[in-house]
Order: structure tokens, then C-alpha cells, then sequence
């Protein structure tokens, strides 16, 4: 290189050569790579070893076909030397370097076919670019990227002439060889996933160069590069909701086995231990012990309250507003967006990490939560032998206390001195009729404290109250009654309006009662029965609560107008409360947990957006409500409201896409109607068709719409708006299962009883009928129908996204689809892309966004903008992967990605997203097992349109 190339040439160049010269060590190396100044010279070298007698016929065959394939290392040659302003003479040392390989493995034995194959994937693995441009638009990221890539390939071309300089014999280099083959792998592997980011950053730079036609797809990716580096760069953060217990006693010998196999200091590839033990055994707390004696290990601890599905979202949701992945309020809300986003965000940390799932007894869920990455470590508690085995690589078994253990537990609760010992024999007592329970000796030796009680008073107190507790019954049954001993003493000093309200509190998820569900739920019609009437005063409220709160039976942050209730405290009312009064508190919770969802058959009004934040309120307590009364086979005074609740909450979960629980709620909601001829029973019935729909299974769906629709005809005339929304949802199943002209008429009866009755929902009918002309190829007509929707006159982008409603992000994925059909790609595209951005921003990672970024990523690829569909593509498949309904779009995508990998001549990667596909496909669909491996068939898992 000249002085005048050195002086332009980059820092970040100057590195690589660094890095180089240190590889390589000897001196006399590096004079010797630079005699090659171009791949001409090489070639020539290349030629005098072709003519060299002792050649063998494969060897000779394969440096035939290695010479063109350097063509491939000269182009990227090129565009480096361009990049970083200096002649050819930059790359000389890959020119050099490998005629010195070459040489050195000649005169190797049989090593030089070794060596030529590993030189012909090398060059293989480099980036392609679909066009060299004379000069290349750099962003930093694209030049970090090519001279990663660069560095990588000249140092491993060091360490190979090291390797033979240090192993001159041929039986010394034959023994050495394995070794040195597996570093070669490593290289290949990381060239490849820096491969494909220079390749994704040059289409973004050739995008840039025609920014106007590409701005809605780079916002897009830049957008989501800025959130990749923004994670990376975060190192410390601690999410632990409790306090170290400052009275935790013995444990020393499984803290030190936790210790020993978390540590994070292993290179273990898979670090995670499951405490697996009955209720109350100390399970959490030991848990806490360790994250808080580990705090300075770890950079970054997460505590997730794994009870259900919702409390592990609510979780994620506060760990990755935490880290600060979610950067609108919209985004906080969606719990399987806050798992993905943190899930990869752990996977792309270098820092140690610590995951806690606490009480995590429901497989299906923590399997969904659980972190792919295998960097860090995992802790779980749980009282289920299932989940303590799997996904956890060890379990141990936490087992209640001994009497001496138990004795010096209480008394350290207590502040006793454990050298007297009266003290002992009285704690070895209580340890004994407690079953050595750590967490019944803890809240007993906190009554106790509070009360000044004599220890030798305690057991006679506790034999009056209630019956002995066995501590070798079931889990469950030992673990309820010790608090229900512990707390009868407690309850009996409630005033009235305390323990109503207390009653009512075991109805409420126990994590967070908003007090606003009181106040304002009191105020719905018909109104709250009068003997619960004081909740409907904030005043009255404050009098109830502050008993329970003086007897630490509920907790309240003075910030916020929240209120918690221990889950042992609730378990221990409810045992308390006489069962014939259970209905009675149940009606009054579905009173006031109605307040939170709009109804869904009195009037026909489509989505309801405007009411998720009361929504988001109200949702975790109708889960535990739903599952209280399964559990208890509590029986409502009136399952027609329980029913209506359940529904109300159903549809909440619909449009946010969590179809697996809607559909739980609304099968218990069905099933709760005891008259199925009420409008309110259609809506449910509908509902369960929609989701069916969703989930790509229209013949359930028709089923469904057509049984709703008989309800309705019957309760109605025949010009209602609900006559025409189950026409609607009829004519949608018809067109997903190919009946287009039965699908057009009963679309268009839906559109005459709407435009007759001057329906606000006259859009809904014109945007799907126009999806119907766009699947029989009337890409026009369907434009114009579109058209007629009010509120998307004009047809601006804005038009589409200013509503805030996910509904017309169907409209936009509608109208780039026509612009497909029109031979219009790049409007197609921008429009794709503006629905990706706010499906993602408003709903998440959940299939509408995989749907968008499906469309994205076949036009970027119609483009050929190959490495960019790549990218997004990956991306889909990690969020597929982690939704229970998103095997038929992660299978597209994996076709799709195939199909990509092919063209790349990455055969190993496409086959091996080809075999995941088609597994998939075959589960999904077993009928067409032998189909072709063709899009078509891939996309017949997916909707044609999901709104």
C-alpha cells in the first residue's frame, strides 16, 4: 500500500491488519505474502502447481474449479478496497496468504485436497452482492460489518501458515489436524452470521441510494437496528420484587448446590435448576436467598411470578419496561411481545444473567416464557413434579425442616435466645405440630411476635382455634390448614365492613386490585346490592381496608390505589367463608368486574379499542375468578351475568390476539349460558367462529357464524345490523375456503341491510367485499371498493393509521395486496411496511405482525433485496416459535426462508428449514403429508387475510 492509500484508508482496516500480523508472527511471513499483488499472480501460482507432474487427478480437479471461485474473493476484494479509499494493493495479504498456504500444503503429503476445500468454502461463505456499484454508499454498520469479515478471513489465513510452520511432518500434522479443522468450522460460522449482516446492510445501502421509493422500509429496519444496539449496549438491571428475608435461616447445603450449578462463571451450555417441593416448604424463599446472595454475580437477575400465563406476561411486561425495550405505552401492554422482546434480549446480552420463575406449576407457559438462549441461568420453584423435570436440566428436592432446623427457624423469627432451653422445647413443639412447614413457622412466629405471646401458650391457643395440622396429608391439604390455623385468630377481629371486603378480595387475582373496580364498577347498572354499597365510597373503602391493612392481611402502596392480598391469606378466607355465601360474593365480583369490558350484543360496534386500558385492569381478575369457580365448582346466583362476563372478556382478548385464552373464556362461557337463545349467547357463538377463523379453520368458523346467525333471525327483523354482521362473517369463511361467488352474494346481502339501515360499519363491508375481488383477481374493482370505505377517502397513508385502530392495518395489508396484483411492487411495499410498523408498535408480536412481515419480506425478495428478507424472515420465526398459535406462519416462513437459503447456495441451512417446514405441515396438516414443497401449500396454514 502506498502512503497516499494508507493516509485514506480506514482505523478500522488498520486493526484487521493488526490483528493479522499478530497471527501470522514471523516477520519473514509477512515480507513473503506481499511478493502477490493480485489475484492474476495467484493464478499463475496456481498454474505452476496444475503443472506439476505429481499432481494427483482429484487434486488437480479440484484446483480447476478452485481458481474461479477466487473471482468471488477478488469482487469483495474490490469493493474493500474501494470502501476504504486505497488501491488493490490492500488485499494482497489474502493474495499472498494463500499462495503461501498452498504452498506449504504441497509440500504437506496428502494435505493440500484438505486445504483446497477448506479455501473453496471460505470463498463460498463470503458476502454476494447482486450489483457492484462503482462505489459503494458506507454506513458504520456496513463497514464494521466487511472488515469483521475481512479480519476473520486474513487471521485464519495466518493461523493456517502458523499451523504448518508448526507442524512440518506429516504424522505431526495428521494428530494436530482435528483440532485445527474445528477452529476452521468456528471461522466458517462466524463469517456466515457477519456475511449476512454486510449483506443486509448493502441492500439497505442501495435502498438509500433511491431513498424515496424505499423510506418506509428503511425507517422499518433501522428502526429495528437501533432497538438490536440499544439492547446490546444494557448491562445491569435487577428485577427482584422482594426483600432478602434478613431472618432466613439454614438452607446452607442447598444454597451451596444452587451455588455450584448456576454458577456463572461455567461455561456449562446449559445452566438451570428446578426447586421442587410441596406448598409452603420454603420453595420461594430459597429462591430469593440465592438471587440476593448472588446479586454481584450477576449483572442482570429477573424474578417472574410464574403462577399462570397472565402473571408471567404481567412479569415480562415489567422486566422489559425495565430494560426499557418498550418504547410506547401501547407496547407495554402486550404480554407475548414483552416476552419475545425479552427473550431476545437475553439471547444478544453478553452480560450474566439470572432468571427466577417463581410457583412455576403450568408447563405449557413456562415453556413459552422459557429463555432459548443458553448463556445464562435459570432458577425455578414449583410444586409440580412435571415442570420440576422438564425444561430444567437438575432438580432438587426441598423438603420441610427438621425439629432442630424448624426449632431455630421460629425462634430467629421470634428474637427468642435458642441457648435457653425452655425456649427450644417449647419451638421443638410447634415445629412438631406445624409439620416443620418453613413458611407456617415463619407466619407463626410473626403472630406471635406481634402479640407477645408466651411460647408455652402458643399450641393450647392453636388446639382451640382449629384441628392439628397432619404434615403427612396431600401438599394442598397440609398447606391450607396450617394458615388456616394461623389466621382464624386474625379474622375473628374484623369488623364487618373489613371482612366483607375482605371476602370479596378472594374473587380478585391477589397480585393487584385496582381500588377503581370498587368504585366505579359499584356505579354500573343495575348497581351493587346495597349490603356491599360501601365500596362505592372512597371513604367507606379506606375504613374497610385500614383493619386489614393494621393486621398485614392486605397491602397497599401509598403511591398507587392498588391493593395485594397474599395467596395463603385468600386461601385460608375462603376456607373460613361458609360455602353456601360463596355465590353471593361471586355475583357481587362479576358486577364490578363488568364494569371493565363493553358488551358485545346490544349494539353492533365492532372494535373496541377505546376500552383496553379498563380492560388491561380488570383481565387478570377474571382468569382467577374463571378458575375459582372451576376449582370450587362454585355455582353463580345468575349464570347469565358469570356467562356475560366471560364473553366481555373473550372478545378483549380476541382483538389482542390472544386467542388461546379467548378461546378458554368463551368454551366456559358457551357452557355457562343457560339460555341459548339470548343475543348475548350468539355474540359467544360468533366469537368462537372468529377465533376458529383466525386460527385458519373456516369450516369450524362457518359452522359457528351460521348457528349465530339462526339466534339472531329469530330475535331480530331482518334488516338489524347484527343480521348483517353474521352475513359478514359468513361470506369471510366462504372466501377462506374458496367459495368466492357464494361468498360475493352473502357479502352483498350484508352490504344492502347496512347501507339500508345507514349502518357506521358500512366500511367493514366494503373493505372485505374488496378482499373477495382481490382473491378472484379483480385487483380494479377491489381498489374501488376499498375506496368507498369513509374513512379511507383519499387513500393517504395517514388515512389508514391515524384512527389508532388495528382494524384499518388490514385495510393498508389489503391495499398493497391490490398494488401486487397491479404490478405496482414499490407502492405494495411502502404500504407493507407501514402496516408492519404499527401492527407492531400497536398489537406486538403476535400473527398479525407475523403476517405483515411475511408480506414484507416476499416483496423485498421480488426486489431483490434477498439478505434484508433474510433478516426479517428470522425475525418472524423467532416470534412464531413463541406463540401456541403460530405453527402455520412459522411453517410459511420457513418454506419462504428455504427457498432463500437455495438461491444463497446455503443447501445446508435451506434443508435444514426445509425438514422443520415440512414436520410442521404435516402436523398441521396431515392430508397433504406428500404435498409438494411449494408456496402454495405453505400458505393454505395462514389466513388469506387476517384482519
Amino acid at each position: 500500500m502506498d502512503k497516499k492509500s494508507a493516509e485514506n484508508a480506514s482505523p478500522l482496516w488498520h486493526r484487521a491488519l493488526e490483528r493479522y500480523r499478530e497471527e501470522l508472527g514471523r516477520n519473514e511471513d509477512y515480507q513473503a505474502i506481499h511478493e502477490v499483488h493480485s489475484l492474476d499472480d495467484l493464478l499463475n501460482h496456481v498454474n505452476t502447481i496444475l503443472n506439476t507432474p505429481s499432481r494427483d487427478r482429484q487434486t488437480l480437479s479440484s484446483m480447476n474449479r478452485l481458481a474461479p471461485k477466487f473471482k468471488f474473493v477478488d469482487d469483495f476484494s474490490t469493493i474493500i478496497a474501494l470502501a476504504f479509499g486505497a488501491d488493490a494493493s490492500l488485499t494482497a495479504v489474502v493474495w499472498g496468504s494463500i499462495r503461501l498456504i498452498l504452498k506449504l500444503a504441497a509440500s504437506a503429503g496428502d494435505n493440500l485436497q484438505k486445504v483446497l476445500d477448506m479455501l473453496e468454502e471460505l470463498s463460498l461463505t463470503l458476502p454476494r452482492f447482486r450489483v457492484y456499484e462503482d462505489t459503494l454508499p458506507m454506513s458504520r454498520q456496513l463497514e464494521t460489518a466487511l472488515v469483521d469479515v475481512y479480519a476473520e478471513v486474513i487471521c485464519f489465513y495466518a493461523r493456517t501458515i502458523h499451523f504448518f510452520r508448526d507442524h512440518p511432518h506429516v504424522l505431526l500434522l495428521r494428530n494436530a489436524w482435528e483440532k485445527f479443522h474445528s477452529d476452521f468450522s468456528r471461522t466458517i460460522m462466524r463469517i456466515k452470521r457477519v456475511s449476512s449482516v454486510v449483506e443486509s446492510e448493502a441492500d439497505l445501502a442501495r435502498m438509500r441510494l433511491d431513498e424515496h421509493k424505499y423510506k418506509e422500509v428503511i425507517e422499518l429496519m433501522d428502526n429495528l437496528s437501533t432497538k438490536a444496539n440499544e439492547d446490546s449496549q444494557r448491562t445491569r438491571y435487577h428485577h427482584i420484587p422482594f426483600l432478602q428475608n434478613s431472618r432466613f435461616s439454614g438452607r446452607a447445603s442447598l444454597i451451596s448446590k444452587i451455588h455450584s450449578v448456576l454458577d456463572p462463571g461455567q461455561t456449562s451450555p446449559a445452566k438451570s435448576i428446578a426447586l421442587f417441593g410441596m406448598g409452603g416448604v420454603g420453595k420461594t424463599q430459597l429462591a430469593l436467598q440465592y438471587a440476593h446472595q448472588s446479586a454481584n454475580a450477576y449483572d442482570v437477575i429477573l424474578w417472574i411470578a410464574a403462577d399462570t400465563v397472565i402473571t408471567i406476561g404481567q412479569s415480562f411486561r415489567e422486566v422489559a419496561q425495565g430494560l426499557q425495550l418498550c418504547q410506547a405505552a401501547d407496547e407495554i401492554q402486550d404480554s407475548a411481545a414483552a416476552i419475545w422482546k425479552v427473550k431476545n434480549w437475553l439471547s444478544t446480552t453478553s452480560s450474566p444473567w439470572l432468571i427466577v420463575f417463581d410457583n412455576a406449576d403450568d408447563l405449557t407457559a413456562l415453556k413459552v416464557a422459557w429463555p432459548s438462549s443458553s448463556r445464562g441461568s435459570i432458577l425455578l420453584t414449583t410444586r409440580d413434579f412435571d415442570v420440576a423435570n422438564n425444561p430444567a436440566s437438575q432438580c432438587l428436592q426441598v423438603e420441610a425442616f427438621d425439629d432442630t432446623e424448624g426449632s431455630m427457624m421460629l425462634l430467629k423469627q421470634i428474637g427468642l435466645d435458642p441457648t435457653i432451653a425452655a425456649n427450644r422445647e417449647h419451638a421443638t413443639a410447634i415445629t412438631q405440630a406445624l409439620g416443620g412447614l418453613p413458611l407456617a413457622l415463619g407466619q407463626i412466629g410473626g403472630f406471635i411476635a406481634q402479640r407477645r405471646l408466651p411460647l408455652k401458650d402458643f399450641l393450647a391457643l392453636y388446639e382451640r382455634n382449629a384441628a392439628k395440622i397432619d404434615a403427612r396429608k396431600t401438599v394442598k391439604d397440609d398447606y391450607e390448614h396450617t394458615l388456616n390455623t394461623v389466621w382464624d385468630v386474625s379474622f375473628q377481629k374484623l369488623p364487618e365492613t373489613a371482612a366483607k371486603l375482605l371476602n370479596m378480595l378472594i374473587f380478585f387475582d391477589p397480585d393487584g386490585v385496582n381500588e377503581a373496580i370498587f368504585l366505579e364498577g359499584s356505579q354500573t347498572e343495575p348497581g351493587i346490592d346495597p349490603e356491599f354499597d360501601f365500596v362505592a365510597d372512597d371513604m367507606d373503602l379506606g375504613d374497610a381496608e385500614q383493619p386489614l391493612l393494621q393486621a398485614a392481611l392486605i397491602n397497599k402502596t401509598m403511591e398507587h390505589p392498588v391493593i395485594t392480598v397474599h395467596r395463603l391469606v385468600q386461601s385460608a378466607a375462603l376456607r373460613k367463608l361458609p360455602a353456601p355465601d360463596w355465590p353471593k360474593y361471586f355475583d357481587v365480583v362479576i358486577q364490578l368486574l363488568s364494569w371493565g369490558f363493553p358488551d358485545t350484543w346490544s349494539k353492533d360496534v365492532g372494535h373496541q379499542i377505546n376500552a383496553w386500558k379498563k380492560c388491561e385492569i380488570c383481565l387478570p381478575h377474571v382468569d382467577h375468578l374463571a378458575k375459582l369457580c372451576k376449582k370450587h365448582d362454585i355455582r353463580p346466583t345468575n349464570p347469565q351475568k358469570y356467562a356475560e362476563l366471560l364473553l366481555r372478556c373473550s372478545w378483549y382478548l380476541y382483538e389482542r390476539e390472544t386467542y388461546d385464552i379467548a378461546r378458554n373464556l368463551v368454551d366456559s362461557a358457551v357452557q355457562t349460558f343457560e339460555d341459548k337463545s339470548t343475543l348475548a349467547y350468539a355474540s359467544a357463538i360468533d366469537l368462537a367462529g372468529l377465533i376458529d377463523l383466525d386460527l385458519c379453520q373456516p369450516s369450524l368458523a362457518l359452522k359457528s357464524f351460521k348457528e349465530a346467525l339462526e339466534i339472531r333471525q329469530t330475535q331480530l327483523g331482518p334488516d338489524d345490523p347484527f343480521i348483517a354482521s353474521s352475513l359478514n362473517n359468513i361470506a369471510l369463511a366462504h372466501t377462506e375456503l374458496g367459495n368466492l361467488y357464494e361468498a360475493y352474494a352473502t357479502h352483498q346481502q350484508a352490504m344492502d341491510i347496512r347501507l339500508l339501515t345507514n349502518s357506521d360499519r358500512i366500511g367493514n363491508s366494503y373493505s372485505n367485499m374488496a378482499s373477495l375481488l382481490l382473491r378472484m383477481g379483480r385487483f380494479d374493482d377491489a381498489e374501488e371498493m376499498l375506496g368507498r370505505c369513509p374513512s379511507l377517502k383519499d387513500f393517504t397513508d395517514e388515512t389508514f393509521l391515524s384512527t389508532g385502530n388495528p382494524r384499518f392495518s388490514g385495510d393498508m395489508v389489503l391495499l398493497s395486496r391490490i398494488r401486487i396484483g397491479q404490478g405496482r411492487i414499490d407502492d405494495a411495499l411502502r404500504l407493507a411496511s407501514k402496516a408492519l410498523a404499527f401492527r407492531q408498535k400497536l398489537l406486538g408480536n403476535r400473527l398479525k405482525t407475523c403476517d405483515s412481515m411475511y408480506d414484507v419480506a416476499r416483496l423485498l425478495h421480488l426486489q431483490g433485496h434477498s439478505a434484508t428478507a433474510v433478516k426479517l424472515l428470522k425475525q418472524l420465526i423467532d416470534i412464531s416459535e413463541s406463540l401456541n398459535e403460530g405453527e402455520g406462519q412459522l411453517a410459511r416462513a420457513l418454506y419462504k426462508l428455504s427457498a432463500l437459503y437455495t438461491e444463497k447456495g446455503a443447501l445446508a441451512e435451506s434443508a435444514d428449514c426445509k425438514s422443520r417446514a415440512l414436520e410442521i405441515r404435516g402436523h398441521l396438516r396431515p392430508e397433504e403429508k406428500d404435498a409438494p414443497f411449494e408456496e402454495e401449500y405453505f400458505s393454505k396454514l395462514t389466513l388469506w387475510m387476517l384482519w
